[in-house]
């Protein structure tokens, strides 16, 4: 049988203090740059102070940290000229065994992009229940590869959507524990079996509940029950994961929502993501999407329901009184969506939301190019896109543009606040997750030469043109899981 043991990464490479400047977004709609900020943290990678220049204990601080690394060098980070902080990313929304496939199909029609490739590809992971060759050979590298290339655009917590295989879905917990990348993981629930291949589902409804509580045990048992619930923790957390309501059956979504409400477990699903997905509720229970998810039991606080493209307000009240997050993934949007996400009238309704990227729907395994996709497609939303169609009747009637900063707090805070985690944002007794930016690396030179020195060009220019290059480190709790020093 396979090594089922979850461990954390090592923390021998975790700083006690941090200096440098940061930038961070600590309220929806405006960022604040700490300039030349000393960042201290506990034992646990958690922040226990923040001090800044004006401080009159600035100096004396900075001092004993300094004299702290003398003693024990590693103690103090202590960025360069040309470098910055932002808090890492939060990814709300990846469909794991879909990595080998980014990038391609996006044109295809979504029931031939999900028939002829996603799920053909998605049940190779299974193999590995079966005891083939193929589990070592593919299913670990991919994971590997995805985790990496996800923590090397600075993103440090990450939901995932497994496979229909619990061993699988086992293996890619097991390498986000083993790297040092935060993740909540679910092992994927298509029962219906009317509604999905043969070659790929549950074969049973009661297989598929079974494995589910079983997924669960295997997270919390090995990852220590009182980690699993400790946010100090950089952990892997299970999440009961319908794929959405057109692959399972009633009784799997109601044994679904007992489940998660026994667990007190995440629930990550898909919500009226397209035309066609919010149809299907009406077509089967006479309800929306959101209302029948809610009637399961799967809209929760520490539920995620990715997309919410054609969410109506009452639908949105819905999220709001259950405290169910959004995980907006506006590259995907514009491939398979049908629609302009409303981000800021959602918001505006007191939804808790954040950005995901949809891989493989979503091309790109970066949360930049999600920062800019979701500015761009919401100004599309609010000036509209039909020339022939009269300026005051092309758009929406209502604003709905989305700021840079403001879709950086999606990527960062607003994915904690989704998650019921105190991840997100340089503040005092949140986790340390951090991604270091040279601003002046060859070919990614992002000073501006120095023509544009306020905070918010400096940021704007971070946001819209860093590269994987310009990212040196990053670190998950604390802990530093990714170095690029060359010099």
């Amino acid at each position: 049988m396979a090594d089922r043991s979850f461990s954390r990464a090592d923390s021998t490479t975790r700083p006690t203090a941090i200096l440098g400047t940061c930038f961070h977004t600590p309220a929806y709609g405006s960022f604040e740059m700490l300039e030349q900020a000393l960042i201290e943290l506990d034992d646990h990678g958690v922040i226990e102070r923040v001090t800044t220049p004006v401080d009159p204990a600035y100096r004396e601080r900075l001092r004993s940290a300094r004299e702290a690394n003398d003693r024990k060098p590693g103690y103090l980070l202590e960025l360069d000229k040309d470098e910055v902080a932002l808090p890492g990313f939060i990814d709300l929304h990846v469909h794991a065994p879909q990595w080998p496939q980014a990038g391609i199909a996006l044109d295809e029609p979504l029931e031939v992009w999900l028939n002829e490739r996603t799920f053909p590809l998605e049940a190779k992971f299974g193999i590995e229940a079966r005891g083939s060759s193929l589990g070592s050979s593919f299913t670990l590298p991919v994971y590997q590869d995805l985790v990496q290339t996800l923590l090397s655009r600075g993103t440090t917590t990450c939901v995932y959507f497994g496979s229909a295989d619990v061993r699988g879905s086992e293996a890619l917990a097991k390498t986000c524990a083993s790297i040092g990348q935060r993740a909540i993981v679910g092992k994927v629930v298509m029962d219906d079996p009317s509604a999905n291949p043969d070659f790929y589902r549950d074969t049973s409804t009661e297989q598929a509940l079974a494995e589910t509580e079983g997924f669960i045990a295997a997270i919390e048992g090995h990852s220590g029950k009182c980690a699993a619930n400790d946010p100090r923790f950089p952990g892997i957390y299970p999440a009961v994961t319908p794929r959405f309501i057109p692959s399972c059956t009633e009784a799997a979504l109601s044994g679904l929502g007992e489940i998660a409400r026994a667990h007190d477990a995440y629930v990550q699903s898909h919500c009226d993501e397209s035309q066609w997905q919010s149809s299907v509720a009406r077509e089967r229970f006479g309800k929306s999407d959101a209302e029948a998810l809610a009637d399961f039991g799967l809209l929760k606080r520490k539920a995620v329901m990715a997309h919410g493209t054609f969410l109506l307000d009452g639908e949105a009240e819905i999220f709001r009184t259950t405290g169910t997050a959004l995980a907006h993934c506006p590259i995907s949007n514009a491939y398979f969506g049908n629609a302009v996400c409303p981000v800021r009238r959602i918001h505006g309704q007191g939804v808790h939301i954040g950005l995901g990227t949809d891989i493989s729907g979503g091309f790109s395994p970066s949360l930049y190019d999600n920062i800019r996709m979701a500015v761009m497609a919401s100004r599309i939303l609010e000036d509209g896109v039909d020339a022939r169609v009269p300026s005051e009747r092309r758009g929406a009637n209502e604003p709905s543009r989305v700021s840079a900063a403001e879709a950086l707090y999606l990527a960062t805070k607003g994915g904690g606040e989704a998650l019921d985690l105190p991840i997100g944002s340089f503040e005092v007794g949140q986790s340390l997750d951090m991604q270091v930016i040279d601003l002046k690396r060859p070919f990614a030179d992002l000073t501006g030469n120095g023509v544009f020195t306020r905070p918010a060009d400096q940021l704007e220019r971070i946001l819209y043109l860093s590269t994987p290059e310009n990212i040196r480190k990053v670190l998950v709790q604390g802990t530093c899981v990714l170095s690029r020093d060359d010099r």
